[in-house]
Order: C-alpha cells, then structure tokens, then sequence
C-alpha cells in the first residue's frame, strides 16, 4: 500500500468513527430503550441457559446489554433523597455500587421468567429540547394482562442514560425510598450499605446453587 493510500484509509477510518460515535450519541431515548430491549428479550427467548437460570450468562447479558446504558449514581441518589448530601464520597460510591448489585440480581431474576414475551411501545411525549423524558411500553404475554414498563431518561454527554424504572405503576426509585429513609434513620449511611450488602450475598448465593447442582 501506498504512504497515499494508507493516508486516505486512515481518514476514512477516522471519518467513520466520528460518525458512528455521533450516531450513537443521538440515539434518541425511545430508540434506545427498544433496541436494548430487544435485545435482551431475543437473547431470553431463544436461549435455553438464560430460560434455565444460568446465573453467568443471565449476569454477561445485563452488564453487556444494559448497564452501560443506566445511571446507577443518580438512581442511589434519588432513592437516598436528602441523605445523599450528608454521605462521604466514599459512602456514595459503596451505596451506589450496592444499590447496582441489588437491581442487577433483581433484574437477572426477571430475565430468567422471560418466555415469549413481546414488548409494545407508546408514543413519546417530548420537545428535541427536552434532556429528561420518559419512555411508556407494555410487556404483552401469552397469557394474563399486559405489564407497564415505563423508563424515565436524562440526556447526558455520552447519550440518553435511564435513571427510573415504573413497573405496574409504581416507580422503583419511590419504591426504595422509604425504606432507604427508615434504616438511615435507624443505622446510618453505613447501616443501609450493610444491609444492602448481605441481601446481596444471600441473592449471590442463592443464584450460585443451580449451577453447583448442574
């Protein structure tokens, strides 16, 4: 190859990087949300380990398909309210690393019931200029009545990061709220991480004993 070639290749290579990182930065929320479910929902309904629990891959496709995309500070933020001001740094970080673990083991949880589901989205109410909306779908099931799931968003430097989840009406960083509040009361900023970490060991090792059975 030629120094004129390599030149050009190495323009074009840069050029479409650029774009695909612009691209993926105006993502917009809607379109995000539908394509990471997607996603999730075909790699659950057409893998029998994920059908079967298999902890390892249900945790490889949360932290592959939908961690990157949430913000996990300002949800422990907001699930902490006032309290979160009167934290340290380093509380913050332990409560918010806890508060993910928890949400990702709940959420795996839900991953492994999934079976032939499909999800319908509604159509969004939101300005181009609006930095936070939210996100309104129905999970349609075989059987039974459909389920809300509606997700609120904040646009951010790197693209739109969801920060709430609304399952059957109820918003999970309200639902949270009051008991973070009490055992903050109780125990402190340092009582809640507790907590929240032993919950997290027992769900660890209760998602650890089918693979030992397997």
């Amino acid at each position: 190859m030629t120094m004129l070639k390599k030149i050009l290749t190495m323009m074009l290579a840069s050029a479409a990087f650029a774009l695909s990182g612009i691209a993926a930065a105006q993502e917009a929320p809607d379109a995000l949300v539908k394509r990471i479910s997607a996603e999730v929902l075909d790699a659950a309904n057409s893998d029998k380990d994920l059908q079967g629990g298999n902890h390892k891959k249900v945790l490889a496709l949360v932290e592959a398909k939908i961690l990157p995309h949430v913000d996990f500070q300002r949800m422990t933020a907001l699930a902490a309210g006032r309290y979160w001001r009167q934290a340290t740094p380093e509380q913050q970080q332990r409560l918010s690393e806890e508060f993910r673990d928890l949400l990702i083991y709940t959420y795996s949880g839900a991953i492994a019931q999934v079976n032939d589901m499909r999800l319908e989205f509604k159509p969004v109410r939101a300005e181009p200029s609006d930095t936070e909306v939210e996100v309104r779908s129905q999970v349609l099931r075989p059987r039974g009545e459909p389920i809300q799931l509606n997700y609120r968003l904040e646009k951010q430097a790197a693209g739109w990061k969801i920060y709430d989840v609304n399952v059957l009406g109820a918003w999970l960083v309200e639902s949270y709220k009051s008991s973070f509040a009490t055992e903050i009361g109780k125990n402190g900023i340092d009582g809640l991480i507790k907590v929240l970490d032993e919950k997290n060991k027992r769900l660890a090792d209760a998602a650890a004993k089918p693979a030992k059975n397997s």
